[in-house]
């Protein structure tokens, strides 16, 4: 129960939404047991008079009493739903963000073990799973609770000993199923988050993985393997059913020995009354009405086991200590950027070989330089060491003669405009993707960094409120790579890193995105990833790696003048 206390520390701030939740869910069931009550001593009550009995007897306040009690379970169970799912959802939002919040410094570093399919359906599924913590188990709990205590204070009023025997019979029930099928529901549940998890997976897998799966002839076997998880979710579903049903049929069962017992002793006598009359039918009909308020806790407590283990996924996620850590002071965004990189060392983790070593390199203010190399040489490495997603196991790393490390994360930003390898868009708006760069920037700003980077046609239809869908699918992966530039141009940092900026690209397109760039990238220091030739004359350094290293370090008419050079040049492209 430990796990879940950082969840319930989330409902503190929704307490008075959820309390009148609870609250209203309370006055439903007491007017339906007020309901159910006071319906079978008043139908008991008008039998025993009779046509005698028309004129003593008072039919107009009991009329009145099933009717209100008619009116407000309806009204209740209305707003009490109403209120409880507004509220569990706000109690959601904050959860998604709090895990979010929790997940987003841990990025790339703690987040490299987790599968994209596994990491999204903790994210999600799992997330979601928590809402049973508050309308499966806290307010269903709470509600028994002082339905017993109402019950046995009410009908003590009557006779103390039927109610102290009704309401000791509910509570042993209170006392007992709960914890029962919690421990037998505990392994199923953790077998359905698990399996959930693992189908998810798979499929995501199946699907992104669908073309290669087919060429390679591994579709049938993976296919077999994702209907054999899937067959073992059911199973496990079936169990949970299974125990659904027992834990009904075991309340039924308490149930009608509360009412048997409740019929034998009120048929002796209630209270000073030896012959009771339809106060048997009252306290019958009420023993009836209560055990159907303590239905749903049996249930609820057999999803625990389920909800326990989302939150032990998702706190094995959130509990883990960033990689990276930023200061908290702010600092003066830069003007011009310099870098100094001094015997750089870093080596990924669980893996032997270094992917950077001794690396020294100076980068001067508003200098250009182009990084070459052969795949997985570790020149997307560096560059993401200059944003920090990593930090070097050795070596220093000086962004204007100060340490990197010593910048805050925001100031960090701002200096940087990057086009990564991978260009990810959100299923929205052109508009909303674009402005993830610049929140500031107007339509007209938005339009012009389109055409200049050759993406006007996206502005045909309905232009800026185009849907790109998820991870823009309808686009080329050239557009992606055009779009990913006209966001590192609205950011407009002194520093820009570009990771194959034309890649993809055709070679018209790519002449005019180099001559935008080299327009652009006046004043500002800029490191380059490519593996093309095409521009290197427009850099003033240019460095070859491989293996980690770098072996070669000139000006383009350096490179080509070394003897026997420009042939081994290309070779390590």
């Amino acid at each position: 129960m430990r796990v879940l206390a950082p969840y319930l520390a989330l409902y503190k701030r929704h307490k008075w939404l959820l309390s009148l939740g609870v609250l209203l869910a309370i006055i439903t069931l007491l007017a339906s047991i007020g309901l159910l009550t006071l319906s079978g001593w008043f139908l008991s009550a008008s039998a025993v008079a009779g046509f005698a009995g028309a004129y003593t007897f008072n039919y107009m306040l009991p009329a009145a009493g099933v009717r209100g009690a008619a009116i407000i379970r309806t009204a209740g169970r209305y707003f009490e739903r109403l209120v409880s799912h507004d509220a569990t959802f706000r109690v959601l939002q904050h959860l998604r963000v709090f895990t979010f919040s929790k997940l987003l410094p841990l990025s790339p570093a703690g987040l490299a073990r987790f599968r994209q399919g596994e990491l999204l359906n903790r994210v999600v599924a799992d997330v979601d799973t928590l809402d049973h913590l508050y309308l499966r188990v806290i307010s269903p709990l709470v509600g028994a609770l002082v339905v017993i205590v109402v019950v046995t204070v009410g009908l003590s009023i009557l006779d103390v000993t039927l109610a102290l025997t009704l309401g000791g019979i509910m509570l042993l029930t209170l006392v007992l199923l709960p914890p029962l099928f919690y421990r037998a529901g505990k392994p199923t549940g953790e077998s359905l988050t698990r399996l959930r998890g693992d189908y998810r997976q798979q499929l995501t897998a199946w699907l992104q993985g669908q073309a290669e799966l087919t060429i390679f002839g591994a579709s049938n076997r993976y296919r077999e393997q994702l209907e054999q998880t899937e067959l073992q979710w059911h199973e496990a579903q079936r169990r949970q059913s299974e125990l659904t049903a027992l834990s009904q049929a075991l309340m039924l069962l308490f149930g009608a020995a509360a009412i048997i017992t409740m019929l034998w002793l009120a048929a002796g006598g209630v209270g000073d009354n030896s012959q009771p009359g339809a106060l048997i039918a009252l306290f019958v009909f009420c023993a009836l009405a209560a055990f159907e308020a303590l239905a749903p806790v049996t249930g609820a407590f057999q999803h625990l086991g389920q909800v326990m283990a989302s939150a032990m996924r998702i706190t094995e996620l959130t509990s883990q200590e960033p990689e990276v850590n930023f200061p908290d002071a702010t600092a003066e965004m830069p003007e011009r950027v310099s870098l100094t990189l001094n015997n750089i060392q870093f080596s990924y983790p669980q893996q032997a070989q270094p992917a950077l070593k001794n690396i020294n390199l100076q980068v001067s203010a508003g200098e250009h330089i182009a990084i070459l190399g052969r795949t997985g040489c570790g020149k997307s490495t560096l560059l993401q060491l200059l944003t920090r997603a990593w930090d070097p196991q050795q070596g220093e790393l000086l962004l204007n003669d100060r340490p990197i490390a010593s910048l805050d994360e925001i100031t960090l930003r701002r200096s940087i405009s990057v086009v990564p390898q991978r260009v990810h868009l959100f299923s929205a708006t052109l508009r909303d993707n674009l402005l993830l760069a610049s929140p500031e920037a107007t339509d007209d700003a938005l339009s012009d960094v389109l055409t200049r980077v050759g993406l006007e046609k996206l502005l045909d239809d309905a232009g800026l409120n185009s849907w790109l869908g998820e991870g823009g699918r309808q686009l080329s992966g050239g557009e992606l790579r055009r779009l990913a530039i006209a966001r590192a141009l609205l950011h407009d940092a002194p520093l820009m890193l570009l990771d194959e900026p034309t890649e993809g690209l055709d070679a018209t397109t790519e002449s005019q995105i180099l001559d935008l760039l080299a327009d652009v990238m006046q004043g500002k220091t800029v490191l380059m990833v490519t593996h093309r030739l095409r521009g290197l004359a427009r850099f003033g350094q240019i460095i070859v790696m491989d293996n980690g290293e770098i072996i070669e370090h000139g000006n383009h008419a350096e490179l080509l003048a070394r003897q026997g050079r420009y042939y081994h040049f290309r070779q390590r492209l």
